[in-house]
């Protein structure tokens, strides 16, 4: 299970990473909190940490339960590319919002594998 703690703490640690990105933007163009709109760059970097932070709420558990009744390295790997695919969207997102598809594809079908493969692996410990 450390394989799954470690991309655990990566994916917090990307996530903690598009906070401070989002501090960064609001210092550089003046945006005082609590406000969440401005400048096209802090709007584009709220959003890469806001819609990270919503996928995590599903991640997270999943990758563990993924681990606990199937492989934990399967379950790790799933993860990383989980956040692989987050970084992609990141990238694509400050730099053209419309290019952000293939990243969050990437991610989204990393969580769907995860989700149901926690599903099924529950399912069929409980038969």
């Amino acid at each position: 299970m450390e394989y799954v703690a470690i991309v655990t703490t990566l994916a917090l640690i990307q996530a903690f990473y598009f906070g401070v990105k989002v501090g960064l933007q609001r210092e550089a163009h003046g945006i005082n909190a609590p406000a969440t709109s401005g400048h096209p760059d802090f709007e584009r970097a709220f959003r890469v940490q806001q819609n990270t932070i919503e996928q995590l709420i599903v991640v997270v558990p999943s990758l563990w339960i993924f681990a606990t009744y199937w492989r934990p390295e399967i379950a790790a790997a799933l993860g990383l590319v989980f956040v692989i695919g987050r970084q992609i969207y990141s990238s694509a997102y400050m730099g053209d919002p419309s290019k952000r598809t293939i990243g969050f594809s990437i991610g989204a079908l990393a969580t769907a594998i995860l989700l149901v493969g926690s599903l099924v692996g529950a399912i069929m410990n409980l038969l």
